[in-house]
């Protein structure tokens, strides 16, 4: 198939097939992290974000390439979420600058698009690091330019961008050090590529339904609900305009080949048809069961067409128009409440902003000022469309985000960039350096001052933190096996064992010296106060003029954090 140009009507379907590709293959990107923590989510935060470029370009579809490019750019760019996810926005917002007013476009000026699409996303990156996504973006849009020059094919122009894509992921250790110690390749360039071979299936012909189902893990049914309530994200809108009214969400047993009036299962086609019955669509399977949710107007078809390959469970359908009422219903009547109790005449000097994952974490950030605490953090990523929510619900001249955590700087930090008003992001990565630079807030002083006080403090606290390894690996001298517990002081690995106590005893002393005076322990999920006090023993008898302050932090997947001031 030769295609010479491309409109918004092919563009739209490589990135449908692009993104299909992608949400089939978000484990295997996750598994590419680099620590062996249970938090590795660069496929989750690009599948999300790509999602949300896909549900803007289904709603403005367009055959002009300048209207396509332009909403899924926007989808993507408000969706954002990590550090994988921004550049994968940043990729597009730079694809669709490119052929801004353009009806179609020819073979050279696609490679041009991707070529300005990496520009885009160079300069959003402040030291970018050779051997990840951008030197893959970089070298395939490289080679597209230069194929682009002696064919106007589109389909074999993308050929050479994806087989360069391809040959230059597979360089990726030799380029990052750390990659070649762990054994993988980069996570955001994988992700990439299946985005590009996505593109390259499309512009071949191939249909959702076309692509061959990749062998998949066994997945259980609660991991198979996880992974539905983490990578669906609501949306938000007036009552009125909800098209597809009733959130349905239901298994099916797969039928096996003996029973009766049974079809045939095959994913790609399940969910292209189901596709057409509503939006919101997620379909996750493995050989038994299959997980679906959707938002459908006539529920009964969608089931009633399920029913086909196996057994129903688990079917739960709710009215969206009336919990959508419901809720505009009590937050009308909050808004009311506090304007009654605590009008605000003007806008505030200062607001603030900061992630946190744990109740008892977005407390104590509360009671030191925080006035909007974002949730999300080592589990969850928030989107770029999140802080811009946070940042128009504050009333302030002034507003200062804390993002608490290495992938979100970026998106805190795009969310600075598309807002209206004065934003500062202080690059905090983790709880403890959000929580110093509180302390060396003040509320008193010009921006210039607190900002610059505040990334002074967070440099002067170190970070540790526990949790548990999802894979066999070696990092450094550590060797550790899958269950482990690793200790984490700042970002290297420093100890793994299968007792959590040892490895939270060795990782206080790595963290802590003499000139140490502070240390808070935050204690997360399933750590109990006994053994904070045991470990205060402990470092007690090392140091015995350190100060230890004991704190419920709440969080997931980490029973501890320390904080060393």
């Amino acid at each position: 198939m030769v295609h010479t140009r491309l409109d918004g009507v092919l563009f739209s379907r490589m990135v449908y097939l692009g993104a299909n590709l992608l949400s089939e293959n978000v484990k295997v990107v996750d598994g590419l992290n680099v620590f062996p923590v249970p938090d590795g989510d660069t496929g989750t935060n690009m599948n999300l974000t790509l999602t949300s470029g896909v549900e803007e370009l289904k709603r403005k579809e367009s055959p002009r390439i300048t209207e396509a490019a332009s909403a899924l750019a926007k989808g993507l760019l408000m969706g954002a979420r990590g550090n994988s996810g921004v550049i994968l926005s940043q990729l597009f917002r730079g694809f669709s600058k490119a052929v801004n007013g353009k009806e179609l476009i020819n073979s050279r000026q696609f490679a041009e698009a991707l070529k300005s699409g990496v520009d885009s996303a160079y300069q959003a990156v402040m030291k970018p690091v050779e051997g990840t996504i951008l030197t893959v973006a970089r070298e395939a849009a490289d080679l597209a330019v230069r194929a682009a020059r002696t064919t106007d094919d589109i389909v074999v122009v993308m050929e050479k961008t994806y087989e360069q894509a391809q040959a230059t992921l597979l360089r990726t250790p030799e380029m990052l050090p750390v990659l070649k110690e762990v054994g993988v390749v980069d996570s955001g360039g994988q992700g990439l590529l299946f985005i590009y071979e996505g593109f390259l299936r499309a512009l071949r012909g191939e249909a959702l339904e076309d692509i061959q189902q990749k062998p998949k893990v066994e997945l259980k049914e609660a991991d198979l609900d996880k992974l539905v309530h983490e990578q669906h994200a609501q949306i938000h809108m007036r009552t009125e305009d909800i098209t597809f009214g009733y959130c349905t969400e239901f298994m099916v047993h797969i039928a096996h080949s003996t029973e009766p009036n049974k079809k045939p299962f095959s994913e790609g086609l399940f969910r292209s048809q189901l596709d057409q019955m509503g939006d919101s669509l997620l379909v996750v399977s493995d050989d038994e069961v299959v997980k679906v949710h959707i938002h459908a107007e006539h529920p009964g078809n969608v089931l009633q067409y399920a029913q086909q390959f196996g057994s129903l469970h688990r079917l739960k359908i709710e009215n969206m128009r009336e919990q959508h009422a419901n809720i505009l219903k009590a937050e009308e009547s909050k808004v009311q409440h506090a304007v009654a109790v605590a009008p605000q005449a003007e806008a505030l000097s200062y607001g603030l902003i900061a992630v946190a994952a744990g109740e008892g974490i977005a407390k104590i950030l509360r009671s030191m000022g925080v006035h909007v605490v974002v949730e999300g953090g080592q589990t969850m990523n928030p989107s770029t469309e999140d802080f811009l929510n946070a940042i128009k619900g504050l009333h302030a001249n002034e507003i200062i985000i804390l993002p608490n955590n290495s992938n979100i700087v970026m998106a805190a930090g795009q969310a600075a960039e598309l807002s209206e008003g004065s934003v500062s992001v202080i690059p905090s990565k983790s709880i403890p350096q959000g929580l110093a630079a509180l302390v060396a807030f003040n509320g008193a002083a010009e921006i210039e001052a607190n900002t610059t006080a505040m990334k002074k403090a967070i440099a002067s606290v170190k970070t540790g933190m526990v949790t548990n390894a999802v894979r066999d690996t070696r990092m450094g001298d550590v060797e550790i096996k899958e269950g482990d517990y690793i200790g984490i002081a700042e970002k290297e690995i420093v100890t793994a064992g299968p007792d959590l106590m040892a490895s939270a005893v060795t990782l206080l002393l790595e963290l802590v010296d003499e000139d140490a005076e502070i240390v808070t322990m935050f204690l997360g999920e399933g750590a109990t106060q006994e053994q904070a006090e045991a470990l205060e023993a402990a470092l007690a008898d090392a140091y015995p003029d350190v100060e230890v302050e004991i704190q419920d932090g709440g969080q997931p997947l980490y029973p501890f954090i320390f904080s060393v001031e």
